[in-house]
């Protein structure tokens, strides 16, 4: 129902009306996530960083992402199962809470995605360019790089978050069973503030998003070139190397294309499981990956699960 101008000090979320009947079922299962993603990203976090043969920029870079998910892991998954259990059809968050969980989830959503093209760079230096690669890939060099992947983030959802707020409210009720960005657009009421709200998210977006996916795509398909033209243990060893990079940068994209197509799907049903599925599928999925397809910390990992009293690096 719209009304216009509501004045608004809570954010409706009924999303969780779909999920009454399952809720309890459900919170034990997302509870069950929440350990294992923090379990998961512990422990690869944990290797990376005791063990000095691996402190290298694409495990520092391996650790942010981690990080990146343990952390919005945390803005989303407690609140969620504590409102399960709960039994709430619908959830009222203050706006003031909810725009952190906004700015949150919007801000390290779009770090990942610069941190991937960090990655990138750094694969594209050290396969394409392995004669520069230590002077370019220097430790300051990777320091300025994750100050860039978090800082311009975190600015450019600021900015929107700030639009979004000052928007004239007419609905005072989402289907979403979390806050993003998006939650306070839809509320708002359609008009030249919304239109110019919009066009900064696009324009913003495409800073932040688009253009290290461009990134992406160009440094790995150089990459496959240049593999390509070498012989086949060295295109081999660059492939495996690159691979589980390009799984998480899908993985991230999938999530990304599902959350944009869930903004022009009005259906109840779509919209929640979109939510969840966004929440859910790279929070899960990239340790996963890092543990077991980057084959040096694959190492660590069995090494620590088989003799966890030995704390003795590793020898290559």
């Amino acid at each position: 129902m719209m009304n216009m101008n509501v004045s608004m000090s809570t954010v409706s979320l009924d999303g969780l009306t779909q999920l009454y009947e399952h809720r309890l079922w459900l919170a034990f299962f997302i509870l069950f996530l929440y350990v294992f993603v923090m379990l998961s990203d512990s422990l690869v976090v944990y290797i990376v960083c005791s063990q000095r043969s691996l402190h290298r920029p694409m495990y520092v870079f391996v650790v942010a992402v981690l990080v990146n998910s343990a952390v919005g892991s945390s803005a989303v998954y407690p609140k969620l199962v504590w409102d399960l259990v709960q039994g709430r059809r619908v959830v009222l968050v203050s706006r003031s809470a909810c725009l952190c969980q906004a700015f949150l989830t919007a801000t390290l959503g779009s770090s990942s995605f610069m941190l991937l093209s960090a990655m990138a760079f750094d694969r594209y230096l050290s396969i394409c360019h392995p004669m520069y690669y230590a002077s370019l890939m220097s430790p300051r060099t990777v320091s300025a790089l994750l100050l860039l992947c978090w800082f311009l983030p975190a600015l450019r959802v600021a900015g929107a978050m700030v639009l979004s707020n000052r928007l004239p409210v007419c609905y005072t009720q989402v289907t979403r069973i979390f806050c993003d960005p998006y939650t306070f657009t839809s509320m708002s009421c359609e008009g030249a503030s919304t239109q110019i709200n919009n066009a900064y998210g696009l324009m913003s977006a495409t800073i932040t998003i688009f253009l290290p996916v461009a990134f992406v795509l160009f440094s790995y398909g150089k990459v496959l070139i240049i593999s390509l033209q070498r012989s086949r243990s060295f295109s081999s060893k660059a492939l495996n190397t690159c691979l589980p990079h390009i799984l998480v940068f899908m993985n991230f994209s999938v999530a990304a294309s599902t959350e944009l197509l869930h903004r022009r799907i009005t259906a109840r049903n779509v919209t929640v499981a979109t939510s969840i599925l966004v929440v859910v599928i790279p929070s899960v999925f990239n340790p996963v990956v890092y543990g077991l397809k980057v084959a040096e910390i694959y190492r660590h990992v069995k090494r620590l699960l088989r003799h966890p009293t030995k704390t003795q690096p590793f020898s290559e």
